[in-house]
């Protein structure tokens, strides 16, 4: 069975996915067989390039002419092209991979859970570091109870891209493109991973109070002498009560100097307690019950997940592996019939938070997350 995918978007993300799908028969050859068959975009001259340097093997400048016409669709484009060609595709039966955050809005969120519901087609939502082979080994930690009752957890992504106020206006300035800023484009990951490793211990996230903050109000448009105004967010925080009574502290930004990449989590319990950073992915900072101090585990053995199919221990995986394993996942739910997740479900949950954090900084007082 050759499954024939289309791709709506061809710069970052589209990248990373091309490669992915390119990498999965060499090193997981018991993955599903994936064609990259068509690219979507809307400059044609910039699509056949890429679709080129790519490995596609065809191209459309509309997604009405494809989502009904591959065997899967992935929507790697801006935020606010996420719902109309998501929901399409859905309703045509095709099962749908969709960038975070799901949507710009919850409202729009829910369109799209209720649509992947109605399908009962896989779907999936791009949370990519559910698939570090280190978190997959903190969530075995985890569900085995080495950590004991969960008490604290802290969630960071923190990047510093933005600091220079003439760095150039983008859509992810634009709230009616990119729904919100940091909040959304760097605060969904840490909400989903948190949700990933702790949802069935403290339970999902139950209030939340959160700030936000715009540090530049305007940026000028790249090749001309105009500007445009910054409509979301730079930076958030938020204190977090969960479910069981567990404390959580989360925070993104744009603008912490120095942080290029940097998502950490940190998850304490009554027996231990663990530390992760993307900045340093192959290995898991451990705490267990005795132990006078961390211990630095190096998450590369052959028995550590996903690494079998890579390299000798010690010779460390790295961010774009994620995206194979996330494929591998996503293509292998959808051969056989069976189910994936992150789905749009967990996508709309993150959401939910995200909205939350929003309606507390505006309102300046606790919100319930319905």
């Amino acid at each position: 069975m050759t499954l024939e995918v289309g791709v709506l978007g061809y710069r970052f993300m589209g990248k990373a996915h091309a490669n992915a799908l390119a990498r999965l028969p060499m090193f997981f050859p018991d993955a599903p067989d994936a064609e990259r068959s068509v690219l979507i975009g809307r400059d044609e001259a910039a699509l056949t390039e890429a679709a080129d340097r790519l490995g596609f093997e065809s191209i459309a400048t509309d997604w009405r002419d494809v989502v009904d016409e591959v065997d899967v669709f992935y929507n790697l484009g801006p935020n606010h092209v996420h719902p109309e060609p998501s929901i399409a595709a859905l309703e045509a039966g095709t099962p749908v991979f969709c960038e975070k955050p799901l949507a710009p809005t919850l409202e729009e969120a829910e369109r799209m859970a209720d649509a992947a519901r109605e399908a009962g087609v896989v779907n999936g939502c791009a949370f990519n570091y559910r698939f570090v082979p280190a978190i997959r080994y903190a969530k075995r930690l985890l569900d085995d109870g080495e950590l004991g009752e969960i008490h604290h957890v802290r969630g960071r992504y923190l990047q510093d891209w933005l600091v220079d106020p003439d760095a150039p206006w983008s859509w992810r300035n634009d709230e009616e493109m990119a729904g919100s800023g940091a909040l959304g484009d760097l605060g969904a990951h840490t909400v989903d991973l948190l949700r990933f490793l702790v949802g069935d211990l403290a339970g999902e996230m139950e209030r939340v109070s959160g700030h936000l903050q715009t540090f530049v109000e305007e940026r000028p448009v790249e090749g001309s002498d105009e500007t445009r105004p910054v409509t979301v967010d730079d930076a958030y925080s938020a204190q977090v009560a969960f479910e069981n009574g567990a404390m959580g502290t989360l925070e993104a930004s744009r603008f912490a100097n120095g942080h290029k990449n940097d998502h950490t989590i940190e998850i304490q319990g009554s027996k231990g307690s663990l530390k992760f950073s993307l900045e340093r992915l192959n290995e898991l900072e451990l705490l267990r019950e005795g132990d006078r101090g961390y211990q630095t585990i190096l998450v590369t053995d052959a028995d550590d997940p996903y690494v079998d199919h890579w390299w000798p221990p010690g010779h460390v995986v790295g961010w774009e592996h994620t995206f194979v394993h996330e494929n591998y996942e996503f293509l292998s739910a959808i051969a056989d019939d069976g189910e994936f997740a992150p789905s749009f479900e967990d996508g709309l949950a993150a959401q939910r938070v995200l909205a939350a954090i929003e309606e507390s900084d505006e309102r300046g007082e606790w919100v319930t997350i319905e």
